[in-house]
């Protein structure tokens, strides 16, 4: 969006400006959240897979 626009002169030409940039900023947040969303999936899958895996033999104490 172009932030140089003057909207003083123009309330229509502000509101229609204000709309537009409100429809930029609601699909990003909506792309965010969708990748935050795939995010978490991954972090649980590979918690998942972790957890399935054979706990580390202790290393002999040392004295």
């Amino acid at each position: 969006m172009n932030h140089d626009f003057d909207h003083d002169d123009d309330p229509a030409a502000a509101t229609v400006f204000l709309a537009a940039e409100a429809a930029v900023l609601t699909e990003r947040v909506r792309m965010l959240r969708q990748q935050l969303a795939e995010v978490d999936a991954r972090i649980r899958e590979t918690a998942e897979e972790l957890s399935r895996l054979e706990p580390p033999r202790s290393a002999p104490c040392r004295p």
